[in-house]
């Protein structure tokens, strides 16, 4: 069961290891285009297509015509990776249980966005947890946890991508030790050191860049939401995203937001306590750019800001 291209690898691992997938379970398509006339399919029922899987993709999840075609099936074990909360009906279906690969290291960013979130806030390390399905999200018995370290430099992409691959093996790993009767699973409220640190939904308003902070803080909160769903702040009224930037700890002389440049090569922001300069940005009706291409055709004002 899953939706986004972070699903995939663990379909692909358990195809590709010969595992039995009875069904694949995803959203339904998504209606694109300027008037929704064309449905576009998520990336797993893509792949599961192009690889003759049988495909369901319910509405909702107590349906009963999609229950009772899941119960027909007469799955071992349910592999749930980003997908919907699941009711009890579905999850506690199969004998061998329902279990889930979310991308941080558990009971820490239970939310849908715990990759985002451990970047903002700059953490070092993240991983993927597997863990067994229950009432409440993100918080089953924990079957395993693998960890990779999150450098200084990484954006959201980059450790999506890499904690995607990790998942896939984890997946499988699981699969195997619970076939193989080897489970100990760990109830989470064992885990009393680890801060509950959550990871809500991102939304627009969520992205907006507060000047007002620290370089460093600031820094982490762009390369979080890079490239997508993107940081963002205003200059003269227009959106403009910021994708990448640069650490400059020289004192500042000028409010939070000020904007410094050569008109040439650099455009540097203040900050409460330094300065970032920008590498990579996209103005409101252009393309992304690095700062020099734009710069060519840009001409700011005096004493402008991004607020």
């Amino acid at each position: 069961m899953g939706t986004p291209d972070f699903a995939v690898e663990s379909l692909r691992a358990l195809v590709e290891g010969g595992y039995h997938v009875v069904a694949v379970v995803t959203m339904p398509d998504k209606p694109v285009g300027r008037h929704g006339s064309v449905l576009q399919p998520s990336p797993v029922k893509q792949y599961a297509v192009e690889h003759g899987l049988n495909v369901m993709q319910p509405e909702k999840l107590k349906d009963p015509a999609f229950v009772e075609e899941l119960r027909s099936l007469k799955a071992d074990l349910q592999i749930v990776v980003a997908f919907r909360m699941l009711p009890e009906i579905v999850w506690s279906m199969p004998p061998l249980g329902t279990f889930n690969a979310h991308a941080s290291l558990l009971p820490k960013y239970r939310g849908a966005a715990p990759i985002n979130w451990a970047v903002i806030n700059g953490e070092t390390e993240t991983g993927i947890t597997t863990f067994f399905l229950k009432h409440e999200i993100d918080t089953g018995d924990i079957i395993q946890q693998v960890h990779i370290p999150i450098e200084e430099t990484d954006n959201v992409e980059v450790v999506h991508d890499k904690l995607m691959v990790l998942s896939g093996k984890l997946v499988t790993e699981t699969v195997d030790n619970i076939i193989a009767g080897t489970v100990t699973s760990i109830p989470q409220d064992q885990f009393k050191d680890v801060p509950l640190t959550p990871a809500p939904k991102i939304f627009r308003d969520t992205c907006r860049i507060n000047w007002n902070q620290p370089t460093k803080r600031i820094y982490d909160f762009i390369r979080g939401l890079s490239p997508y769903p993107a940081a963002w702040t205003t200059l003269d009224g227009k959106s403009v995203k910021i994708y990448e930037t640069e650490k400059e700890l020289l004192t500042p002389h000028h409010a939070p937001g000020t904007i410094a440049t050569d008109g040439r090569n650099y455009l540097k922001v203040a900050t409460a306590d330094g300065w970032l300069n920008i590498k990579t940005l996209q103005f409101e009706g252009k393309k992304r750019m690095p700062v020099a291409d734009l710069l060519r055709g840009l001409k700011l004002k005096e004493n402008a800001f991004f607020m």
